[in-house]
């Protein structure tokens, strides 16, 4: 199935949810790119750090459209956490917004997503940087508030977990005398992966056409 009927799919409610248009879109949106990288591992569970039983409940509340497609990568696969992923994912826990039920799931999916390469809105298959923040907004109140300066999420993420072990991110006193500002506090522009993924897939099928 392709990205955009997948993504498509999922953004049709079920009877019993009561998730916000946002908050759907920011779950299809992890989903699907987890689901594209499954296709090539295998499972769901790497890419969302949820085991079997954890993914059949989500999708059985959320997505019960798309065990069809989906169901296959429901392998079972132990959910290994590095000590960085933990930390990160019990920091969100701690600051969630108490009023959010799905403020514990989704400290899970960041945190785990958070291990990917590119900027963490990306990873987590959103359009633009945005969108992270109004996800933090709505159910991590009040780390968000804390992030006085917008600094990136990972970086924000990894500056929090430090100092909560009593040792300092960088040697610097204050930010701007950073000579690593832009790390922290730079552009994170860029393309969804999602999008990105959607082209590719397109461009190779178009070239087995042509090539058939």
């Amino acid at each position: 199935m392709a990205t955009g009927d997948l993504y498509k799919m999922l953004m049709e409610p079920s009877t019993a949810t009561s998730l916000s248009v946002e908050d759907r879109h920011v779950l299809a949106s992890i989903v699907v790119l987890a689901a594209q990288e499954a296709e090539r591992s295998g499972s769901l569970a790497d890419g969302l750090g949820l085991d079997r039983s954890q993914l059949h409940s989500l999708l059985a509340a959320e997505f019960p459209q798309a065990f069809a497609f989906l169901g296959p990568l429901l392998v079972e696969a132990p959910v290994l956490r590095s000590a960085e992923e933990e930390a990160i994912r019990e920091l969100l826990l701690r600051f969630r917004t108490r009023t959010s039920p799905l403020s514990p799931l989704l400290a899970t999916l960041v945190a785990r997503r958070a291990m990917r390469p590119n900027h963490l809105w990306q990873d987590l298959g959103l359009n633009h940087r945005s969108e992270l923040s109004g996800l933090m907004n709505r159910h991590f109140a009040p780390l968000a508030r804390r992030n006085q300066q917008d600094m990136k999420w990972k970086k924000f993420f990894y500056r929090m977990t430090c100092s909560e072990e009593g040792f300092s991110l960088c040697a610097a006193p204050v930010c701007s005398d950073c000579k690593d500002f832009s790390l922290c506090f730079g552009d994170e522009s860029g393309q969804s992966l999602l999008a990105r993924n959607h082209f590719l897939g397109a461009a190779q099928g178009l070239v087995q056409v042509v090539g058939a």
